[in-house]
């Protein structure tokens, strides 16, 4: 990190410490600690529901303090898995120092740190879902050479008491500015918020869903991030929710990021972008285009995408979503810019200093040529997504596509370049494999696939049968034609998973 990329950091760790998060030690927690007058600290994990648990500590001497942060707390594993027996439950949690920040909510000055878990003999617990992530991640920098750096794009909407002032406009949300964005302060607050909190913001705005019922406004909003390596984009969208939730319930209005919000409008998605790097450099094009390990990356992710929507969609109303015609995917296809297929190519800025130019005439500076920003974005994931899991599971995906000796043939055959939901491409859509419709069914496809996920050990086989245990366990197979035209009952649904992982 540069000196200037420091000066406009907003994490107070960074800005006092003066370097970057991912090399704070032990001895620069505590120095900030005390010279901050930081009084309590909270201890932060996510467990097998996918919230964030918290474990709060009073440091009464300087003694106690480093042992806190040397040799974490013992928590009792039972309740937190269930794949953790009572008899022997004990784990560590142990905190990961980069990812320190100042709670921005709490009188008394907090220190908030996330942890990982560690099992009796001081090992990684194998099952616990950050450590899945690393070991996948690992593996896959070691086997490939390549860095793989992706975001989340975080939609959730805000429900409020109707306002009759500027009423929202139905399903025509998009960039809305306030009035007619009612909440866009508390968007602009979870922002600045989420970028203290060490999250790197790429934008903020008002989404398409906008729409007033049974006297209240439903208004959807989105922050995306900038692309980092897996753990922290998983930490930049757990980080994110929290604030969110407790900025709601501090504006006295409800945040919910679940797939379903109401019946008949449209729902809230969590698109994961990605794009691979090599010595430093971005590597999705070549020759201006589409390079062929960007299209062997995507062939790995649709060979297991149906796998892939047990960990991204996981209630019953995520499949409720998915469905023709509400810009989520039901196709297993990709294509450029196309909205409906399940990895959308999006613009790149190729070109971009063109533009640049064009726009600013009277600017004679010496633009230099910007790199490629090209990603590719899968679009199933949703709000109940169990986001450690998931990111290994793309991982693993990808990593299988590079490997894949057909992957380009795949790319090839799974192409699109035209809106999948047309009446024109009825007959091409009939050729193409469906993603799951119900939990049940990401279940099972997730049990076709398991090898791929428990190879080397990555998730170990308990937590796939866990997995596909809970899933099948909501016992919604053909859910969505047994409540075609029953809105009592699919409302009735939607408000019991309003507020997912």
């Amino acid at each position: 990190m540069r000196n200037n990329d420091i000066l406009m950091n907003p994490n107070e760790l960074v800005q006092f410490l003066q370097k970057p998060s991912q090399d704070f030690t032990r001895d620069d927690i505590i120095k900030f600690i005390e010279a901050r007058g930081i009084s309590m600290i909270n201890f932060r994990y996510v467990a097998e529901d996918g919230k964030l648990k918290s474990l709060n500590f009073v440091p009464y001497s300087r003694e106690h303090l480093v042992s806190i942060l040397t040799a974490g707390e013992r928590v009792d594993g039972s309740s937190l898995f269930s794949f953790v027996g009572s008899g022997s439950s004990d784990l560590y949690v142990i905190p990961r120092y980069r990812t320190a920040f100042v709670n921005p909510f709490t009188n008394t000055p907090t220190l908030e740190i996330l942890c990982s878990f560690y099992n009796n003999d001081g090992n990684p617990l194998e099952s616990a879902p950050e450590y899945i992530l690393r070991k996948a991640y690992t593996r896959f920098t070691k086997k490939t050479g390549f860095k793989l750096r992706t975001f989340g794009e975080l939609e959730y909407y805000i429900k409020s008491l109707h306002d009759k002032l500027y009423p929202l406009a139905d399903q025509k949300g998009y960039h809305q500015s306030k009035p007619f964005a009612k909440f866009e302060d508390l968007r602009i607050e979870a922002l600045e918020l989420c970028a203290r909190a060490g999250c790197r913001i790429k934008y903020g705005h008002s989404e398409v869903g906008s729409f007033t019922k049974d006297d209240y406004d439903y208004e959807q909003h989105e922050i995306e991030f900038l692309p980092v390596e897996p753990d922290e984009a998983v930490d930049q969208l757990l980080i994110s929710k929290w604030i969110l939730r407790i900025l709601g319930y501090r504006y006295g209005v409800e945040v919910s990021f679940a797939p379903k919000i109401t019946v008949g409008n449209a729902g809230s998605g969590m698109h994961i972008h990605m794009m691979l790097e090599k010595d430093g450099k971005n590597i999705m094009i070549e020759e201006s285009k589409l390079s062929q390990t960007a299209r062997k990356m995507m062939a790995g992710i649709l060979d297991l995408s149906k796998a892939l929507t047990a960990f991204g969609n996981t209630i019953p109303t995520s499949y409720l979503r998915l469905v023709p015609h509400q810009e989520a995917p039901t196709s297993i296809c990709w294509g450029d810019r196309n909205r409906s297929v399940l990895i959308r190519v999006p613009l790149g800025w190729n070109g971009a200093m063109n533009m640049i130019k064009d726009a600013n005439l009277a600017d004679t500076s010496d633009f230099q040529d910007m790199p490629t920003k090209q990603t590719v974005e899968l679009r199933s994931p949703d709000g109940s997504a169990d986001i450690y899991k998931l990111f290994a599971a793309l991982v693993v995906a990808i990593e299988h596509g590079l490997e894949m000796t057909d992957a380009l043939k795949k790319a090839e055959d799974l192409y699109v370049d035209y809106n999948i939901f047309s009446t024109e491409s009825k007959t091409r859509r009939k050729k193409l494999e469906s993603l799951p419709a119900s939990c049940w069914e990401s279940a099972e496809a997730l049990l076709f696939k398991r090898e791929f996920f428990e190879k080397d050990g990555i998730f170990p086989a308990g937590v796939i049968d866990n997995v596909a245990a809970r899933l099948k366990a909501f016992d919604d197979k053909n859910l969505s034609e047994k409540l075609y035209n029953k809105n009592e009952e699919i409302s009735n649904l939607v408000r019991q998973f309003l507020h997912c992982s």
